[in-house]
């Protein structure tokens, strides 16, 4: 019996912030997976190396985590203004199952330095030395980042001393400007930031309970709660979560609820078939901690301590979409991640996460009774770990 051979597609396997993902040009995939639709996921799925029944992807890129199980698609940019199209694409491991509903805020770091190196920027607006401002429409969302991207002799420079908690190495630091950043679905709220039209609300939960939670979409839509609601403290490690299946059940059954209550799906059977959001995290107030590393976090050097769960699991770090999300709502006197930091005004917020630490600000004003968000700002950091080609069996795509 006769067998095709693989096809190659060029391909770049890159770390962003704390997650890694395999980068495509648009007009380097095959013709099929060039459109939205089974023939893409298809593809993306093998690359991957996924559905998965083992959990570890190993005939494939993925790295067996939320972190590293992820894609994206760039393409030259139609939009006035803007320099790049991004695509995100979270790919289930054990599922056959690829989530276009949100955004990878780590993995946006990498996005200005790909379109940079890959010629999808205008050649007229990269600076040899310097800083080359790369305007980014992310197209999952809808929504517009800046990525400022450093410049030595004419290339993107990745190295550097930027240090940043989670990441092993340091690197080249890459400041990221998520403008708009809340979302403008509609909801209950009429499409404000908050859907339900209340900064804190009585979340309830067959099976779990009523506790309180914060429910917002901007960044990525969230649902935050008090660790202490919850029988957490808020200093736990991935090792006293991801490890207990009927914690992880009480997890997604909160965020399926959350997800009806903000409007996202329609049943919590619904939610099951849009792992990547709605997101949940818990939160509480300052104290003494040991990071993931080793490494002792002091109460007096955090404003508030988060953990959030993604695709099922506690995050070894933080999302970048979350951390937009907790800066937000930081920003927002009375809600539930506000409070937990010491409640009152604040244009910037530094938490503590399983790994150690990361500082976000955000720009909140009030008008007419409503908040808006106009940006988010963090920093983040990049690096290419492998270019050249990636292969899939010749028959995973249709020959039609």
């Amino acid at each position: 019996m006769a067998f095709p051979p693989q096809i190659r597609i060029p391909a770049t396997y890159m770390r962003g912030g704390t997650s890694k993902g395999v980068f495509f040009r648009l007009q380097d995939l095959p013709p099929a997976a060039r459109q939205p639709g089974p023939a893409r996921d298809a593809l993306l799925l093998r690359v991957i190396g996924s559905p998965d029944p083992y959990g570890k992807q190993i005939d494939g890129m993925g790295g067996a985590t939320s972190s590293t199980s992820k894609t994206v698609i760039l393409s030259r940019s139609e939009r006035p203004g803007h320099d790049v199209d991004y695509l995100f694409g979270q790919v289930s491991i054990d599922t056959a199952f690829v989530d276009w509903s949100g955004n990878c805020g780590n993995l946006s770091a990498a996005v200005g330095a790909f379109a940079i190196a890959s010629g999808l920027v205008d050649a007229a607006r990269v600076p040899r030395d310097g800083t080359c401002t790369v305007r980014i429409w992310q197209a999952n969302i809808g929504k517009t980042i800046v990525a400022h991207v450093p410049m030595a002799g004419g290339e993107v420079q990745e190295t550097g001393d930027f240090e940043l908690d989670g990441v092993t190495f340091p690197a080249a630091e890459v400041q990221l400007e998520f403008l708009d950043p809340a979302d403008e679905g509609e909801g209950e709220g009429g499409g404000a930031m908050f859907p339900t039209g209340n900064l804190v609300d009585d979340l309830e939960v067959p099976g779990v309970g009523t506790f309180k939670a914060t429910l917002i979409n901007a960044g990525i839509p969230t649902i935050f709660v008090n660790a202490a609601d919850i029988g957490y403290t808020g200093s736990e490690l991935q090792d006293a979560l991801n490890g207990d299946a009927e914690a992880l059940r009480r997890f997604e059954t909160i965020r399926a609820h959350g997800a009806v209550r903000m409007g996202l799906v329609a049943s919590p059977e619904e939610a099951a078939r849009r792992q990547h959001t709605p997101k949940v995290a818990f939160v509480a107030p300052p104290t003494d901690y040991l990071a993931s590393s080793g490494k002792a976090v002091a109460a007096g050097d955090i404003d508030l301590r988060v953990r959030a769960l993604s695709m099922g699991k506690l995050h070894h770090a933080m999302m970048g979409t979350a951390a937009v999300a907790i800066g937000t709502a930081a920003a927002i006197p009375g809600t539930l991640v506000n409070l937990a930091a010491g409640g009152g005004e604040r244009s910037a917020v530094r938490f503590g996460h399983p790994s150690g630490t990361l500082r976000v600000g955000a720009e909140a004003r009030q008008a007419g009774g409503q908040w808006t968000v106009t940006k988010a700002i963090m920093s983040r950091s990049a690096r290419v770990l492998m270019e050249g080609w990636v292969r899939v069996p010749g028959d995973t795509l249709p020959t039609t």
